[in-house]
């Protein structure tokens, strides 16, 4: 745990990792528990052709969103928190800090909480462990995200693997159950949904993670890496949650793989796949609280703000908070993709593509053009009758680079003061 992870600074070229770390941990963060119950509702809406239309279509602008974001973090060596303070200001980029980290400490306890619920209810222990339950996965899940990248990685490396295959013989059986292709193209749909509303579902459950991705493809050797990796994470690894999801509701009338495996009869496999699936987006999503909170605090005490935000969030769990703050995580996924327009306005129109040296910059405490951005742009998003992620994220940037050619525009940071 000697490792910093520069929660401050950018990722120097020495500490950078190639195509299969930087990969195999944006997919352990991608295999999400909660995605799966996305589809699940995509499945009860869709036939299985137009199923394939939307979950193609909407991780692709997800994965191009993402990836968008992957290149500018593997450039500058910045996650988006630390991006922030361009486009925000040093004051002001406490905003994307708190919006960002709310997110994450929120979905820790919900995963903590759901993982002993999920564990008593599938062992037949009894429901006085689940208590003590949250408590020991809430702090043992924080352990990797203290070690950082390299913990990360490797629970990865064996988790990844483990899962799709876990996943795949749970696709071949319920392929098998259903009469395979002809029998699933047979499924007839039981509810009703717009094309654009699916497509908003898909974008819309992993928005936050896509735009706190970054932690990870900042370390990657070549922005040609951190694209492909993330563009797989979230083609393949939450293009494959949400389809999994949906086929669980299609044909088992269970979203979550956990229950469809129950009722395939693979109760190991189906424990196993709790454990990994869980603990790999866990870590990923408390380091990134670590982060946020990192940049909030200005102090470089990761594995100290790591072990405070699992705390919190272990309380939340056990307190039962964690069911009330799902509808608000949920709304904040309209609130979070305008903080990536604006970064992405920022870095190409106000900084040419290339940040300065955090270090070598005096920043001012708010940029009130990416902050006006931010508020019109989230606006927008809130009011739009379509694809609020989408028109959040468009709004952001176009109305940053229509404010940046306004006479009293901000000047481009100055050199840091000695």
């Amino acid at each position: 745990m000697e490792t910093s992870d520069y929660p401050l600074s950018e990722v120097p070229n020495s500490e950078r990792k190639g195509l299969l770390s930087t990969s195999a941990v944006l997919l352990g963060f991608t295999f999400f528990t909660a995605t799966m119950w996305a589809g699940g509702s995509l499945g009860s809406a869709f036939s299985f052709g137009q199923l394939l239309w939307v979950i193609l279509v909407g991780n692709l602008l997800l994965g191009a969103y993402a990836a968008a974001l992957a290149y500018i973090a593997c450039k500058s060596g910045l996650n988006s928190v630390l991006m922030g303070r361009f486009c925000f200001g040093e004051a002001g980029s406490k905003l994307s800090d708190f919006v960002l980290g709310f997110t994450q400490i929120g979905w820790y306890a919900w995963g903590t909480a759901t993982i002993a619920v999920v564990l008593v209810k599938t062992t037949g222990l009894p429901e006085s462990l689940e208590t003590p339950l949250m408590v020991l996965f809430g702090l043992a899940f924080c352990v990797t995200a203290m070690i950082g990248f390299r913990g990360l990685d490797l629970l990865s490396r064996v988790a990844v693997p483990a899962m799709l295959l876990f996943i795949l013989i749970s696709l071949y059986t319920g392929m098998v159950d259903v009469g395979g292709l002809s029998g699933l193209a047979g499924q007839t749909p039981s509810e009703s949904m717009s094309f654009a509303a699916a497509i908003t579902v898909v974008i819309g459950t992993f928005i936050s993670g896509g735009t706190q991705a970054t932690n990870w493809s900042r370390f990657a050797r070549t922005p040609k890496i951190a694209v492909i990796a993330t563009l797989a994470a979230f083609l393949v690894g939450n293009g494959l949650m949400v389809l999994t999801g949906a086929l669980g509701a299609m044909i088992y009338q269970q979203a979550d793989i956990v229950d469809v495996m129950l009722a395939q009869g693979f109760v190991v496999l189906a424990v196993l796949m709790l454990f990994l699936n869980i603990w790999t987006t866990q870590d990923n999503t408390i380091y990134n609280f670590a982060v946020a909170g990192c940049n909030l605090l200005r102090t470089d005490k990761r594995k100290v703000v790591t072990v405070a935000g699992a705390a919190i969030g272990t309380v939340l769990a056990v307190g039962g908070m964690y069911n009330l703050l799902i509808p608000f995580l949920v709304l904040l996924g309209t609130f979070i993709p305008p903080i990536g327009g604006v970064i992405m306005a920022d870095f190409w129109l106000n900084h040419g593509g290339r940040y300065p040296k955090l270090a070598d910059v005096s920043l001012p405490a708010f940029n009130w053009i990416g902050l006006a951005s931010y508020a019109i742009a989230s606006g927008m998003a809130y009011f739009s009758p379509v694809l609020p992620p989408l028109v959040g994220v468009i709004a952001a940037a176009l109305c940053y680079g229509i404010l940046l050619k306004l006479p009293l525009a901000s000047p481009a940071p100055g050199p840091a003061e000695d």
